[in-house]
């Protein structure tokens, strides 16, 4: 189990693109940058950008017990709280969870909160939900594909039959293919925040997120494209992936700045 992180400068080591593995964002997450990354988000904000979006699909779904799997400083677990859903709050980063748990007492909410590698989820996480969110652009932390097909199956395990995946992703494909272009309407929302790649390739988007009082961080991320995602989950065993883009249902490819998936977990009779 990680405890709260005592860095108090991020570590890249001397070439920072090459560092390039799931478990350095134990060191990225370190206390400064979580204390900075409600302003990056900007609560209210987000709240009128994304609306009920999430609220609204997972109602349509009957889910009542949600898990949370990248809860972050905890604004969707608080959100889905407030909706009336049973939610547990899960997160790799102690830090997180920690500033989490502050953010939704100031608002009169006590998270069950669990810290989960998703990798080994069910060890922690001993219960089924009827759905799963895992946003925020956090599935691409992880960097190998057997970590990946690991967390999904894991994600799989963890929904009862006919639950829901809801997972997130940057649109790294219009980052790739036309570089960067982005309006940070829908997520990142605070409007003295900046956030801008400084280094992609095919295996690394490296972030930049540089704030008002002058400090900076970084995130190194694995750069998903969308079809090599949802063929993932289907692999693993999720049917019925529907894709949005920045809460649309129909959207040119390059304009979105992040996709949605939302995944079943059912079983199909299919018909010779």
């Amino acid at each position: 189990m990680n405890t709260i992180s005592t860095r108090t400068e991020q570590d890249y080591g001397s070439d920072p693109v090459s560092v390039r593995e799931t478990d350095h964002y134990h060191a990225e997450y370190i206390h400064a940058f979580v204390q900075k990354w409600d302003a990056l988000i900007d609560w209210n904000a987000r709240i009128q950008s994304e609306g009920s979006f999430f609220i609204d699909k997972l109602k349509e779904k009957g889910c009542q017990q949600v898990l949370d799997v990248a809860t972050g400083t905890g604004f969707h677990s608080v959100r889905l709280l407030e909706a009336g859903f049973e939610v547990v709050s899960a997160d790799g980063s102690a830090e997180m969870l920690s500033k989490a748990f502050v953010n939704a007492r100031s608002r009169g909410h006590i998270l069950r909160t669990v810290q989960a590698d998703w990798r080994w989820l069910n060890r922690d996480v001993h219960q089924k939900f009827d759905a799963i969110i895992c946003l925020g652009n956090s599935f691409t932390h992880l960097f190998n594909e057997n970590d990946r097909r690991k967390a999904l199956a894991e994600f799989y395990a963890a929904l009862r039959h006919n639950g829901v995946l809801i997972l997130d992703q940057r649109n790294y494909d219009a980052l790739l293919d036309d570089g960067f272009s982005s309006s940070h309407t829908y997520y990142y929302c605070g409007s003295d925040v900046s956030v801008k790649p400084s280094h992609v390739d095919k295996g690394l988007a490296r972030f930049e997120y540089r704030f008002a009082d002058g400090e900076k961080f970084h995130l190194n991320m694995f750069p998903l494209r969308k079809n090599y995602t949802t063929r993932l989950m289907q692999e693993v065993g999720f049917q019925n992936v529907e894709t949005f883009g920045d809460f649309q249902e129909t959207y040119r490819e390059s304009e979105p700045d992040f996709f949605i998936h939302i995944a079943e977990k059912a079983y199909q009779q299919i018909d010779e």
